[in-house]
């Protein structure tokens, strides 16, 4: 990573409004602070050289419930995603609710060295508190990008922040419109509310994409208020807005890191389970046959043991690139957990589930790896009975994985 790129992400994170805290990933002693945001330490009431070295024990009290706790530390030692509510305690005593993720940290080697943890004070006043302060800010900070334009909507004033952040001169905005920055990502029903807002002589807030001098587009937290004169009429209109494009972009990205296998680049099995549920729903509601095929490579602790993680790995991440390429556009393909990978099938009959099982196979044990050679899959496939659950449907299609291991591998078994 180049200087400038390390000083963008540290920017991103020492100016982020979620709450980032950074950690150690040794956990015989808990996971030591080594990077706090202003945001975390004002949440928590703690200033940066009280947390450096500490353990976030110490947020913890009476009413943190132990059953998150334990979860958070399962998957710290497994070095596997966390996600989860529980009550904090700041350092004055006070609580607060806290919703929190936490990603490990890999280096180039895949040894695990520091959590990242994202978090936010969800608690209702606090929340209420927070938005008003930084409405307030955000109206009276003059670094903070501002137009105001006339009734016509002609622009009158821009400041220089405004100017820095579009690409555009103050002089080559005063008495264009704002239309100059439309991207073209909003329909003409978003600008529609704003124009009935603003004449109804009340404010307007969204999240505008604008576009730059240049072409590229930007996103912007903006609030738009009508101006009234003395008479009470409408004057003008006073545009605030911040660029929030750093904060979207790594909000997009720890969805995608929530959402998604990293070795692999398929759904995981978080996100997986949301998919099965909501498909469940609608085969119920539709009528619609739904087919679970779970795939489990054979032998693969042998791949690992003989030629190592990295071979495993290569293996692992191949195997899901030809059951992505396999299935239809509409099909779910999810890494569930080690070896193991389930497709879901929404409006699929057995005939067709059984089709498309058989061409994995063969796609597989066709494919070749040049150090471990070739591999074999087994699968096991289950279709929705009327009015089962998900975990029914899965323990059926997974007992048939099984019955194809028993009887010898490389097979399908239908449960």
């Amino acid at each position: 990573m180049s200087t400038c790129e390390s000083r963008l992400f540290q920017a991103a994170v020492m100016q982020s409004w979620n709450a980032i805290v950074i950690t150690d990933a040794d956990l015989t002693v808990g996971g030591r602070v080594e990077i706090a945001n202003p945001a975390f330490c004002a949440m928590t009431g703690y200033t940066l050289e009280e947390l450096k070295g500490q353990t976030l024990k110490r947020l913890q009290g009476p009413e943190t419930d132990r059953a998150v706790i334990d979860e958070l530390r399962i998957c710290l030692q497994e070095g596997r995603f966390f996600e989860g509510t529980a009550i904090n305690y700041r350092k004055d005593g006070t609580p607060y609710t806290v919703h929190w993720s936490i990603t490990p940290v890999r280096d180039d080697e895949g040894k695990l060295t520091h959590f990242v943890s994202i978090q936010q004070d969800i608690s209702e006043h606090v929340r209420a508190d927070r938005e008003n302060r930084l409405l307030a800010r955000a109206l009276d900070a003059a670094s903070d990008p501002i137009i105001i334009t006339d009734t016509a909507k002609r622009i009158i004033f821009a400041n220089l922040a405004f100017a820095n952040v579009t690409g555009y001169a103050v002089n080559e905005v005063i008495g264009m419109t704002p239309a100059l920055f439309r991207s073209g990502e909003h329909d003409e029903k978003f600008y529609a509310e704003l124009h009935t807002s603003l004449a109804s002589g009340n404010d307007f807030r969204a999240t505008f994409t604008n576009r730059r001098r240049d072409g590229s587009l930007y996103h912007a937290e903006q609030s738009i208020s009508p101006i009234c004169d003395d008479a009470g009429r409408i004057s003008h209109y006073v545009s605030v807005s911040k660029d929030i494009s750093e904060r979207v972009d790594i909000e997009h990205a720890l969805r995608q890191a929530a959402t998604e296998d990293t070795l692999t680049g398929l759904h995981n099995r978080r996100h997986g389970e949301q998919l099965l549920k909501e498909a469940q729903r609608r085969a119920q509601v539709q009528g619609t046959p739904l087919a679970l095929l779970v795939c489990d490579i054979d032998h693969f602790k042998q791949i690992n043991d003989r030629f190592g993680h990295p071979a495993g790995d290569r293996v692992l991440r191949d195997i899901a690139h030809i059951l992505r390429h396999s299935v239809r556009s509409r099909d779910k393909v999810m890494r569930w957990g080690g070896e193991e990978f389930l497709i879901l099938l929404e409006d699929c009959p057995q005939a067709a589930a059984v089709e498309l099982a058989e061409r994995i196979r063969l796609r597989v044990a066709a494919h070749r790896d040049a150090q471990v050679g070739a591999c074999t899959v087994s699968f096991g496939l289950a279709l929705r009975k009327p009015g089962e659950t998900t975990d029914a449907l899965f323990a059926r299609a997974d007992a048939a994985l099984y019955e194809a291991k028993r009887n010898g591998r490389n097979r399908l078994s239908l449960a």
